[in-house]
């Protein structure tokens, strides 16, 4: 098992270290005359305390923009290493300060997400696969097709119509209300979940179709198993059946799906807290992204590439630890 996990980490180490290399050599490619433009305009904003020569020459300290492609990147990987990736451009303080901020929020949504998406998707993944050409099955296979095919733009924009506009319950959108510096510190927990509530809502209706088709399928066919017909055939009741042996094989590759997705709840959802102004890393990349932030766009990228990286080892260690089989080949 030792084996099979340090051969998965490194990997995952080559293979980061040539998605950090692309993505560095696309940022190594903008202009020149685009690069000054932004160090001019930063050296205008109010309270900078930098010319634009100086915006300019930390840019290349930093991130070699004046060497070679290769030079100025591993001078660049260095610095990542340590931790330094430079002072956000749209935000002007430190990249890891603004992430540092912003992380946790982005936490708290997708964990809500991710456990309605389990307590939600899996039972009635189960069901459906128990009830298989019943109502109960074509059910939530509707249901599941319409989560699938939804963009998230359109479930929001329909949740805010609903509950915002004609309802009246929550606010467009924000984290915040009017209020909320006159509240105590329980009021306005409360407040500021009440905010979470629609994206929330919304993360978990475009994800559980996928989930509940998955579990669906792997349920079907361990319930056509020879083992299961065996445990039948034994007299074994239906619940134990479904419940004590069904169940226990469709979770082997669930598990991998869920563990790879544990990493992804630290990677925000950059359309969702867009469109409810949820301070989240997606929403702070959005602004980044749009406004050139080279240092904050470069962070952004490396830790989605980290994050993408670390599901897949997880998935590939817990499938490992799941199912001997695997570690065997």
């Amino acid at each position: 098992m030792l084996k099979f996990i340090i051969k998965r980490m490194l990997i995952s180490a080559v293979i980061l270290f040539f998605v950090m290399l692309v993505i560095y050599t696309i940022m190594h490619s903008l202009p020149t005359s685009y690069v000054e433009t932004m160090a001019r305009e930063l050296a205008t904003k109010p309270g900078s305390q930098k010319s634009a020569a100086q915006w300019l020459a930390e840019l290349n300290a930093q991130y070699g923009m004046d060497k070679g492609v290769i030079a100025g990147f591993f001078h660049w990987l260095g610095q990542a290493i340590k931790g330094n990736f430079g002072d956000s451009w749209y935000y002007n303080i430190p990249v890891v300060d603004e992430f540092k901020k912003v992380i946790w929020n982005s936490f708290y949504l997708g964990m809500a997400a991710f456990v309605l998406e389990i307590f939600i998707a899996i039972p009635l993944g189960v069901i459906a696969a128990k009830k298989q050409y019943s109502v109960t099955d074509y059910s939530v296979t509707v249901v599941s097709l319409i989560g699938i095919s939804l963009p998230t733009f359109f479930v929001a924009t329909v949740m805010k119509l609903i509950f915002a506009v004609k309802l009246g319950w929550f606010d467009l959108s924000g984290m915040r209300g009017r209020n909320y510096l006159s509240l105590n510190e329980i009021q306005q927990f409360f407040d500021v979940a009440k905010h979470f509530v629609m994206p929330i809502i919304t993360l978990t209706v475009i994800s559980i179709g996928g989930m509940m088709r998955y579990t669906r399928t792997n349920m079907l066919e361990v319930l056509n198993s020879d083992y299961i017909r065996t445990a039948r055939a034994k007299g074994l009741p239906e619940r134990t059946v479904i419940n004590h042996h069904a169940f226990r094989n469709t979770l082997i590759p669930i598990v991998t799906i869920l563990g790879g997705s544990l990493p992804g709840l630290f990677a925000g959802a950059l359309i969702t807290e867009t469109l409810f102004a949820i301070e989240g890393i997606g929403y702070a990349s959005y602004h980044a992204m749009i406004s050139g932030d080279i240092p904050f766009t470069m962070f952004y990228l490396s830790f989605m590439a980290i994050l993408t990286l670390l599901g897949t080892l997880i998935s590939d260690i817990l499938y490992a630890v799941v199912d001997p089989r695997v570690r065997i080949n």
